[in-house]
This record gives structure tokens, C-alpha cells and sequence, in this order.
């Protein structure tokens, strides 16, 4: 009898990735994930979020936008249409961790997680449109497609290690202390869908509704969770340099305090400029590299 392979099984037999190519695409998973973010960002600050006014057609009778829906229709069907690219890429991701050799099963999973995640921020993101863009479901969307970033970002980190057993680089305490990073971390940016599920940049032209909090005691909590994270990333670059820990985990340390300061400086002009959609855009976009740092 021979053994019927599945596609990826006959792909593996016949390509062995290098290093150098399962890094990158593991890398272009990462860089799409960023791009989704900012790009979805875009759809909402240009109030295009209803520019298709159905899911998954754009409208009841097209698959696409059509001409009467003008910019908006364009911008969120070509919003959708980038997810196409993002699976491309997830794809590419998947296949190159299934083909190295010797086989690494963490890895594979790691990068098929990709795959669902997609999938599933695509059904809330119809269910976002379906719903007149509900704030607690665009929250929702954005976090969705942060656990996306946290996925592609661990994949790419690892696609840099073997999968022999861990090597601590630092005391244990040091890695309590990063782990409260992290745990803050994501506090801040559940913070930030509040900031933005309240506000302004509702999405949309008509009456959509928001969450019920005021704006600037919401704004405030998120300030006040971001001065923890900045504090907890300083406690964490003096205690690597107290260990002696290597130089690239002191370099991470000194990447994540540039893009903090870079990010708290944006979301403080912001704030007080009554959120130009210009910076409202950079500010996820800096949401997105802080996660990256943090990871």
C-alpha cells in the first residue's frame, strides 16, 4: 500500500526551508499582523468602518464594493481584502515550519495557531460589521488580532532557538519581574480599547454607539497603567544590568524603554490635541511595536 501524504506532508518531503528562510517567514507573518492592526486602525479613523454594509459581501447583492458605496465601500473592502494577504502569509509561515528538518512539532503548532486565529478575528470582524460596530465587539476585533501579534511574534522568536530544554539567561527573579511586564502590559492595552470604545473615531459617519465610560477617566486609567509598565521596564533594564545579563537580552531592555518613551510622548499629544486621526493611527501602530518589545 502507499501512504497517502497530506499537501504539506509532500511538500516537506520535497523542500527543506534554511535558517534564513523560516526566519523571514516567520518575519512576514509578524510584519502582516502589524499591518492588519494599522490598516483596520485606518478603516475606523476615516469613518469607513460601515463603508460595506454587510458580511461577508460588501453588500446584499455584490462581493465587492461598488461605486455608489464611494471611498468608504473602497477603503473597508480593501481592508478586507488584506486578510487574504495576512493568510498568505500565515500560510508561508506554516508550511516553512512544517518543511525544516528535523521536525520541530512545537514550532508547527505554534504557527497553525496563526492560521485559526485569523480565522476566527475574521468572524468578529463580521460580526462587528453585522452588529453596527459595537464597540465591546470592535474591543473585541483589536484584541483578537493582539493575541494574533503574540502568536507570530513567539514564532518568530523562535524560529531563532533549537527546541533543546530552556537555558535560563537570568535568576528567577528576574524572570517574575518579566512576567509582571507582560501581565501589565496586556492590562494596558484592555485599557486602551476603553480609551477608544468611549471616544471619538466612533468608526463611522451615523450614530454609533459607545461604551459607557467618560472618556477622560477612561484616558486616565490608561495613562496610569502605562506609567506602571514604563516603571516595571526600567526596574527590568537596571536589574539585567546588575546580573551581568547577556548583552542582547540588555539590548531588548533598552529597545523597550525607546519605544515606551516614543509611545507615552505620542499618546500624551494626542490627548491634548482632542486625538488627531493622524497620531490616533501612530498611536496603534506604537501599541503594536510596544507588545513586540515586551514579547
Amino acid at each position: 500500500m502507499v501512504a497517502v501524504l497530506n499537501p504539506l506532508a509532500y511538500i516537506a518531503q520535497r523542500w527543506t526551508p534554511s535558517p534564513r528562510v523560516l526566519r523571514r517567514a516567520a518575519l512576514t507573518a509578524v510584519v502582516m499582523s502589524v499591518l492588519i492592526v494599522v490598516t483596520g486602525g485606518a478603516v475606523r479613523l476615516t469613518g469607513s468602518g460601515l463603508g460595506c454594509d454587510t458580511w461577508p459581501k460588501c453588500t446584499d447583492d455584490s462581493l465587492i464594493a461598488t461605486p455608489e458605496q464611494g471611498l468608504h465601500g473602497a477603503i473597508e473592502f480593501g481592508n478586507r481584502m488584506l486578510t487574504y494577504v495576512l493568510c498568505a502569509a500565515v500560510g508561508w509561515a506554516i508550511i516553512a515550519a512544517r518543511s525544516v528538518k528535523p521536525r520541530r512539532p512545537g514550532l508547527t503548532r505554534l504557527a497553525w495557531s496563526q492560521f485559526w486565529l485569523v480565522m476566527g478575528n475574521g468572524v468578529i470582524g463580521g460580526i462587528t460589521v453585522l452588529t453596527d460596530l459595537n464597540p465591546w465587539t470592535v474591543a473585541g476585533h483589536f484584541l483578537l488580532a493582539s493575541a494574533l501579534l503574540t502568536v507570530t511574534t513567539l514564532t518568530w522568536l523562535r524560529t531563532h532557538e533549537g527546541d533543546g530544554a530552556p537555558r535560563p539567561r537570568v535568576p528567577r527573579p528576574v524572570r517574575k519581574l518579566a512576567w509582571a511586564l507582560v501581565i501589565s502590559s496586556v492590562i494596558l492595552i484592555a485599557a486602551g480599547t476603553t480609551v477608544t470604545g468611549s471616544g471619538r473615531h466612533a468608526g463611522d459617519s451615523s450614530d454609533v454607539p459607545r461604551m459607557p465610560f467618560d472618556y477622560v477617566t477612561a484616558a486616565h486609567v490608561h495613562a496610569v497603567f502605562a506609567w506602571v509598565v514604563c516603571a516595571l521596564a526600567v526596574a527590568m533594564w537596571l536589574v539585567l544590568r546588575v546580573v551581568d545579563a547577556p548583552a542582547d537580552t540588555r539590548a531588548r531592555a533598552r529597545d523597550l524603554l525607546l519605544v515606551l518613551l516614543a509611545q507615552g510622548a505620542v499618546g500624551y499629544v494626542q490627548f491634548f490635541t482632542d486625538t488627531p486621526e493622524v497620531l490616533v493611527g501612530v498611536h496603534m501602530l506604537g501599541s503594536c511595536l510596544v507588545w513586540i518589545a515586551v514579547l
